[in-house]
């Protein structure tokens, strides 16, 4: 066999193993779903997936939004090094009203649409420099907060900190994908790839609820820096999944850390498909063996993931 029939071979291998994963994938997601007032939360707090690693949580009439990504940059456009910007017909359509944005990270999955929200709503942006850096771009660097290490912050019935973390390492688990501060110094050069991650964080996010104090921790890269994690017993794990895969023994380090009562998938879909259209999954996210690395570490923990992204109204 010469060395391109060899070459095509593995690539027809390699796409048939990624259909089975992927028919795999989504039987799990779809039989691991809940209904959006269904799964145990508080009496009125309401907790919305809105893609990738992104949601929105409301409660007695304030919303924070976490990492909202809706604009989504195509494959084809990433690699043509388009500008990646906030549609605001996307953002109107997709994103509620929000008092505040809590920003994770800022590659272009996670705060492409950040300023656009914070420039529609007056919304307050909570992240590292990078994210500030970016609302000045858009010149509304005012409205970002540059946040300290497990500082508690407060939204109306929100009080939230930012655990320092780490993004995953892709590339064999040796280099992070577009590490560092955003360097970008103009809109029409800020191409997916110039979205670099910044300052990465875990988020804590405590709801004042009538009945008693609610614990999410919202974690949107697959790797963690363990004596950073000061909270434990937390009621809901908001969890990304991708790249979990080049973090070594991720699922089970994480759940030691934070002792979950509940975990909620995210970040397994393709963020590079349009929302409205049929979604596929990360590249090897491998949904379909995630309940099995949290069984293998507590069996009680219960795993879900919550319905698809709909419209706004």
């Amino acid at each position: 066999m010469t060395s391109a029939m060899k070459h095509l071979a593995d690539m027809i291998g390699y796409a048939r193993t990624r259909k089975t994963h992927g028919i795999h994938d989504r039987a799990t997601v779809e039989d691991l779903r809940v209904r959006s007032d269904g799964w145990g939360l508080p009496p009125g707090l309401d907790v919305r997936w809105l893609g990738v690693a992104g949601f929105a949580l409301t409660y007695q009439g304030t919303t924070i939004l976490i990492d909202p990504y809706v604009s989504r940059s195509t494959l084809g456009q990433s690699l043509k090094r388009k500008p990646a910007l906030p549609d605001s017909d996307l953002v109107n359509t997709w994103l509620p009203r929000a008092d505040a944005v809590l920003v994770g990270h800022t590659h272009f999955d996670h705060a492409v649409d950040t300023p656009a929200i914070a420039r529609r709503d007056g919304a307050t942006v909570y992240g590292g420099t990078a994210a500030r850096h970016l609302l000045g771009l858009h010149g509304i660097d005012h409205q970002g907060v540059v946040v300290e290490p497990h500082k508690t912050y407060a939204v109306g019935p929100f009080e939230f900190a930012f655990t320092p973390s780490q993004h995953s390492k892709l590339l064999l688990g040796k280099k992070v994908p577009n590490g560092g501060e955003i360097t970008c110094e103009h809109l029409s050069g800020l191409h997916a790839n110039a979205y670099n991650c910044g300052d990465v964080w875990g988020i804590r996010i405590t709801v004042q609820t009538n009945a008693a104090p609610f614990t999410l921790f919202h974690q949107g890269s697959a790797d963690l820096i363990e004596d950073q994690i000061k909270d434990t017993d937390i009621d809901v794990f908001l969890c990304g999944v991708a790249g979990r895969q080049f973090t070594d023994d991720y699922t089970r380090r994480i759940l030691r850390a934070l002792t979950p009562h509940k975990i909620v998938i995210t970040h397994h879909d393709d963020f590079f498909v349009p929302l409205g259209q049929p979604q596929g999954f990360a590249f090897g996210v491998d949904v379909d063996r995630f309940p099995y690395e949290v069984a293998d570490v507590d069996r009680d923990i219960e795993v879900v993931t919550l319905p698809e992204p709909t419209p706004v109204g």
